[in-house]
C-alpha cells in the first residue's frame, strides 16, 4: 500500500474523540483484510484543509509504523485516479500511470519490481473512495499486497466491489459519529466556558475560570490570552516563553483583523500563511513557535460588538493533532462569548470603580461640609452677639440701626444655610439611628404650626390643622423629625401667596403615621419636581426664585424620612399648589414621653 504526497508534510496525532470510533474502524478494516485477500488494508479519512489523514491500519508492524497517521494531499490522489482502471466502486492505477513519487512518502513492500503484467507490482494502486449522501468525499479505503501476489481477476474484483460497498457505508457512519462526537465534546465545552465566564465579574479572572474548560475541551497543549494595551499572559502553560514584544504587537493587530473579518488563524509548518496575513509576520510567528514545545497555534479573537478586546492562543504540541474546522469555528464563538462576558466584567469593575470615587467624593463633601459649617459657626456667633450690644447703644443713628437691621437679617439666614448644613452632615447615615426612642408627632406638628401662624396671619394666609385625638407615636429622633415638620410647613407659608391657604394634617394610616401639608400657592412644575428633593437645588421658576432659601430643605426632609423608616410623596403642578406627604412607620405597642 502506498500514501499520496506532493510537498513533504510532517506527521501529525490523529484526532479521535474517544478510543470506541477508533476501535470499530480498526475491526472493519480488519474484516476486509480477511475477507478480500490483501495483507495491508488502510482507511485515510479527509481533512479539513484538503489532505488526508491516514486513521488505521491493517498490516505487518513496519507498515502500520510508517503510514499511520500520515498525511497526503488529496488532489494528486484524485489526478492519479483519474488515469486509472474503473472497477465499479474501486480504482486500480498501475505503477506506470500515476506519477506520484512513492518513494518520497509512505511505505511500500521489499517485494520484486520487475514482475509480468499480470502480478501485483509495489507501487500498483488500489482505492476505493467513500462518499456521503450528498456526493462529498469523506475517506479513501487503500488496498496492497495481495497474499497471491496477483492483480485481481474479475471475479475478485466483483468480491471486491461487494466488500466495499458494505464496507464503505460502516466506515461513512463511524466517521459521521466521530464528527458528531467531537461536535457534542467541542459544544459541552463551550457550554462549560461561558457559565464559567459569565459567573465572574473581573476580566482577568473571566479568562482564568474559564482555562480549563478551554484545555479539556480543545485537548490543547497551553493556552495564552492578550487584552487589548495589556502584556500576554500564560493561562495555562506548563513551560512558558514569553514572546518578543514585535511578536505580541504582531498578533494584536492581527486579533483586530480577525474579529473585523469574524475569522481565526491557525499557525503551523504544514499550512499556508493565515490571512490577511504577510508571508512575513506569518515567518516571525513560526518562528517564535519554534522557540517553543508548540507546534501549532489557533488564534481566536476576543470582541463584543465592534470592539476586539483582545486574544487567545490555543498551541499543540508537534505531535498534536490537526486544528479542524469545528475547532475553528468553535473558537470563533468562544471568542464571541467569552468577549461579551469581559466586556460585562469590565462594566462591572468600571462601575465598581466609579462607585469608589463617587464614595470617596461623598465623603469629601460630607467632611468639607462639616468643616466649614463649625468654621462659619463661631464667627457668626460672635457677629450676633456684637449686634445685640450695639443695638442698644442709644447714640446710634437711623442709618446705624438699618445697616444692623440689615446685619442680623444676613447673619439669621446665614445661621439658618449653617445649621442646614450641618443637619445634612450628621443625616449622611441614611441607616444609624443612634439615640431613636418613641416621639409623639402630635405635639411636635402643634408648636411648629403654632410657630408658623404668626408669619402667615402677617400675610393673610389661614392656616388650618387636624390632629388626631391622642398620641401618634413613631420610633425616631425628636430633634430630627421636628426638622422635617418645621421645613413642610415653613416651605407651605413661605410659597403661598398673600390670602392663601395652608392646610396641615396628621393621622394614623394602616400602621403608618401620616402626615400631609398642603397649600394653595405657586405650586411646582412638573420638570422641577424631577429634582426638588436634590441638595441645594432652586427652581428657575421666578416667582420661586424670589423667596429666599438654601436649597437644602426638602434634601434633608427626604433624608431623614428615608433614616426612619419612611418616604415623601409630592404631588403639584404649577400655579395651583402643592401636597407633601410624610410617611412614617408607627410605633406599634410604645407611648412617647408625655402622652
Amino acid at each position: 500500500m502506498t500514501d499520496i504526497a506532493g510537498d513533504e508534510r510532517p506527521v501529525r496525532g490523529s484526532r479521535w474523540s474517544d478510543d470506541r470510533s477508533k476501535e470499530a474502524l480498526q475491526s472493519i478494516i480488519e474484516a476486509i483484510a480477511e475477507v478480500a485477500g490483501f495483507d495491508v488494508v488502510g482507511v485515510s479519512a479527509v481533512r479539513d484543509d484538503g489532505y488526508l489523514q491516514l486513521l488505521c491500519v491493517v498490516g505487518p508492524q513496519e507498515a502500520r509504523d510508517a503510514l499511520l497517521d500520515t498525511l497526503a494531499p488529496v488532489e494528486p490522489l484524485l489526478e492519479a485516479m483519474r488515469n486509472g482502471e474503473d472497477w465499479g466502486r474501486l480504482t486500480f492505477v498501475r505503477h506506470d500511470r500515476h506519477g506520484l513519487d512513492i518513494d518520497k512518502w509512505g511505505w511500500t513492500s521489499d517485494g520484486p519490481r520487475d514482475v509480468p503484467d499480470d502480478a501485483w507490482h509495489p507501487e500498483d494502486l488500489l482505492v476505493a473512495p467513500l462518499y456521503d449522501d450528498g456526493g462529498r468525499l469523506l475517506a479513501v479505503l487503500g488496498f496492497d499486497v495481495p497474499r497471491d501476489g496477483l492483480i485481481p481477476d474479475e471475479g475478485k474484483r466483483a468480491l471486491l466491489d461487494v466488500y466495499a460497498r458494505q464496507a464503505g457505508g460502516a466506515v461513512a457512519a463511524t466517521l459521521e459519529r466521530e464528527r458528531m462526537a467531537e461536535r457534542v465534546r467541542l459544544a459541552a465545552a463551550a457550554a462549560d466556558i461561558v457559565r464559567r465566564a459569565s459567573a465572574s465579574m473581573s476580566a482577568a479572572r473571566a479568562l482564568t475560570e474559564s482555562a480549563t474548560a478551554i484545555v479539556d475541551g480543545f485537548r490543547v497543549q497551553a493556552l495564552w490570552t492578550q487584552l487589548v494595551g495589556e502584556q500576554p499572559r500564560a493561562v495555562h502553560d506548563h513551560d512558558p516563553v514569553i514572546p518578543p514584544s514585535t511578536t505580541v504587537a504582531l498578533l494584536e493587530q492581527y486579533a483586530e483583523a480577525l474579529w473585523d473579518r469574524q475569522d481565526v488563524g491557525v499557525f503551523a509548518p504544514d499550512r499556508q500563511s493565515p490571512e490577511p496575513l504577510g508571508a512575513g509576520a506569518y515567518a516571525e510567528v513560526m518562528a517564535f513557535l519554534s522557540t517553543t514545545s508548540a507546534g501549532s497555534l489557533l488564534l481566536a479573537p476576543l470582541g463584543s460588538g465592534g470592539e476586539c478586546l483582545g486574544w487567545i492562543g490555543m498551541t499543540r504540541g508537534r505531535s498534536g493533532a490537526e486544528w479542524s474546522e469545528v475547532e475553528a469555528a468553535m473558537a470563533l464563538d468562544i471568542g464571541r462569548d467569552l468577549g461579551r462576558a469581559l466586556a460585562s466584567a469590565r462594566m462591572f469593575e468600571r462601575e465598581h470603580q466609579l462607585v469608589g470615587e463617587l464614595q470617596e467624593l461623598a465623603e469629601y463633601k460630607s467632611h468639607l461640609v462639616a468643616t466649614v459649617s463649625h468654621e462659619l459657626r463661631t464667627p457668626l456667633t460672635s457677629i450676633v452677639g456684637y449686634l445685640e450690644i450695639l443695638a442698644e447703644d442709644p447714640n446710634l443713628s437711623d442709618l446705624s440701626h438699618t445697616a444692623i437691621a440689615a446685619i442680623r437679617r444676613g447673619s439669621t439666614r446665614l445661621s439658618r444655610v449653617v445649621e442646614e448644613l450641618l443637619v445634612l452632615h450628621r443625616t449622611a447615615d441614611a441607616t444609624g439611628l443612634d439615640g431613636a426612642g418613641p416621639v409623639d408627632l402630635t405635639p411636635v406638628v402643634a408648636d411648629i404650626v403654632e410657630l408658623n401662624t404668626g408669619p402667615a396671619q402677617a400675610r393673610g394666609i389661614t392656616m388650618t390643622t387636624t390632629l388626631p385625638g391622642g398620641p401618634a407615636p413613631v420610633l425616631g429622633i425628636a430633634h430630627e423629625l421636628e426638622h422635617v415638620v418645621a421645613n413642610l410647613v415653613g416651605n407651605a407659608v413661605k410659597y403661598t401667596r398673600g390670602g392663601g391657604h395652608v392646610d396641615v394634617r396628621l393621622e394614623a394610616d394602616d400602621g403608618e403615621v401620616v402626615l400631609t401639608c398642603t397649600d394653595d400657592g405657586i405650586g411646582i412644575s412638573a420638570a422641577d419636581q424631577q429634582h426638588v428633593f436634590e441638595e441645594f437645588y432652586r427652581s428657575a421658576d421666578p416667582e420661586a426664585a424670589q423667596q429666599s432659601g438654601t436649597g437644602l430643605g426638602l434634601a434633608i426632609v427626604r433624608r431623614l424620612a428615608a433614616r426612619h423608616g419612611g418616604r415623601v410623596d409630592l404631588e403639584s403642578a404649577l400655579g395651583t399648589g402643592s401636597t407633601f406627604r410624610v410617611r412614617l412607620p408607627a410605633a406599634a405597642g410604645v407611648s412617647a414621653p408625655g402622652s
